[in-house]
């Protein structure tokens, strides 16, 4: 993703009807669940304690948890809110549970505004585990939170620590058995080679200077994500500086995705651009270029001992790419060219999985549309790759209902290929931010370090609650790009500043940031 002018973009407008979003089913269980009254059905409004569940606040505030109309699936929901500062649990306790492993599925909104908000799954013979609300203030969001049972019982939980005013809607939960977790926490580092070659200095959180791969693989990442530029002007994120990155990536145990721009420049959806050695080639002799490129520069890998575990085939490509012989406007020539990156793919590592990536993830109605004439045309993939920059791309209701559909119309697995949000809204080069200003953020994530640490979390965790285990997980978009004379955003111009780095994982003094921390996502 890249916008070289601050734009303002109107947020997407909720598509409500049609959809059907529905829990997941209920697994068979080797022994029945024993969870009761999940939908909070049987009290009506005003009750306190709901049939089946127990309320518990130390400081004596129960009736801060209440059921009241309004439910995602029946007619009624649980509510925790109080107009002072409160602190309360909601809470069954389950017992008789055959050992292993079980899911909790829930739908949730919330205000935002608590010093935590969350389910749990606890005493349950191991760690437990917790998934926070997302901040969502009309539409539900489905939630999962996975464990182990080992002591044959099991406490689910509904916990807030708010202020006043602030409120959660809990409903239809569901306990069963199944597995979650994500399995990819990623970030995009294409801009560390040339940020090291211009002075850029990387320090763990306690000051220690140190490299950016080991430093990000400390704090819990798997995979990185390299862009690849055809013949870009400044000679980095080339096939030369891919392969040399890749080296430390793998060193450090992680998994490398590579990303084809198919341009010697930026390639998202307002441009996309062919490379300058390939310009006046016909449309057959592009399908050859996009071919002997990719191949090249997999193989390449692959010979030095690095091969990518997974490719995207074009960058942002929602109207396509090599403009204009790969235009949506002609979708059997653009089948033609991802074709024939995903023929060179596998020609160099057939278990090399291929995505097709497009941005705007809030968008259900341009993400079916896409992928309809790309089966249509037969265009050939293994998995879905979505960019979603809440400040840009809708909801997270828009985000999770655009993922769930796209994993279970196509049947593939999904992913987010770039998100990313501000820990501080100023600038430390001359050049401003593209997102500076309190308007521009995400309702209930503030510009600070736990607000970013809050957004990712937050993204994961509805990637985790995709359906039927497709979400593999998240990668964050320029982790490494911190404010460095001479690597700015524009590779034909030194001078050039950069509109990011206030959404680094690095601060200013170049220290990790705590927001690290979310690469242990479950």
């Amino acid at each position: 993703m890249f916008h070289p002018r601050r734009t303002l973009r109107a947020l997407l407008i909720p598509l409500v009807a049609g959809l059907a979003l529905t829990a997941l089913p209920a697994q068979t269980a080797s022994a029945a669940s024993t969870l009761t009254n999940g939908g909070f059905e049987s009290d009506g409004t005003g009750t306190a304690t709901p049939a089946g569940w127990s309320t518990y606040s130390a400081a004596g505030q129960n009736s801060a948890s209440f059921t009241e109309a309004g439910g995602h699936g029946g007619s009624y929901r649980l509510t925790h809110w109080s107009s002072s500062a409160y602190k309360v649990e909601t809470y069954q306790y389950l017992s008789g549970l055959t050992n292993g492993n079980y899911k909790l599925t829930a739908w949730v909104r919330s205000g935002g505004g608590q010093n935590s908000a969350y389910l749990a799954l606890k005493n349950c013979g191991g760690a437990e585990q917790r998934t926070d609300l997302p901040v969502s203030a009309s539409g539900w969001i489905r939630i999962v939170v996975p464990v182990s049972v080992t002591g044959n019982q099991c406490t689910i939980s509904v916990t807030s620590d708010a202020n006043a005013g602030n409120w959660i809607n809990v409903d239809d939960l569901t306990f069963a058995s199944g597995t979650g977790g994500t399995s990819i926490h990623g970030a995009d580092i294409s801009s560390l080679a040339k940020s090291e070659a211009k002075g850029g200095v990387y320090r763990t959180s306690s000051g220690t200077v140190g490299d950016a791969v080991t430093i990000l693989k400390n704090t819990g990442m798997n995979y990185a994500r390299l862009k690849v530029w055809v013949d870009p002007a400044d000679g980095y994120n080339n096939k030369t500086r891919v392969l040399a990155t890749a080296k430390r990536v793998k060193a450090a145990g992680m998994k490398l995705l590579v990303d084809f721009h198919y341009s010697d420049t930026w390639a998202d959806p307002g441009a996309q651009s062919k490379p300058a050695a390939w310009s006046g080639h016909s449309y057959g002799q592009l399908k050859t270029d996009v071919y002997n490129h990719t191949y090249d520069v997999l193989n390449a890998l692959k010979a030095q001992g690095t091969t990518a575990d997974m490719v995207q085939v074009g960058n942002e490509i929602n109207g396509g790419m090599m403009w204009s012989e790969g235009s949506t406007d002609n979708w059997s020539q653009l089948a033609g060219l991802l074709d024939s990156g995903y023929d060179a793919v596998k020609a160099v590592n057939s278990s090399t999985a291929v995505a097709l990536h497009l941005a705007k993830g809030g968008d259900l109605s341009g993400t079916r549309w896409w992928f309809d004439n790309a089966v249509a045309n037969g265009v050939k993939f293994d998995a879905i790759g979505l960019s979603y920059y809440g400040y840009w791309h809708g909801t997270l209701y828009d985000f999770q209902t655009t993922l769930d559909d796209a994993a279970s119309r196509y049947g593939k697995p999904v992913f987010v290929a770039e998100t990313a949000y501000p820990f501080r809204l100023d600038s430390e080069d001359a050049h401003e931010n593209i997102i500076d200003t309190t308007a521009e953020l995400v309702s209930g994530y503030p510009a600070t370090v736990a607000g970013q640490t809050r957004w990712m979390n937050d993204v994961a965790s509805i990637v985790e609650a995709v359906p039927g285990g497709r979400g593999l997980g998240v990668f964050y978009w320029e982790a490494t790009w911190t404010a460095v004379t001479g690597n700015g955003w524009d590779p034909t111009d030194a001078s050039s500043g950069n509109g990011w780095e206030n959404q680094a994982l690095f601060g200013y003094d170049d220290k990790a940031l705590a927001s690290t921390s979310w690469f242990s996502h479950r």
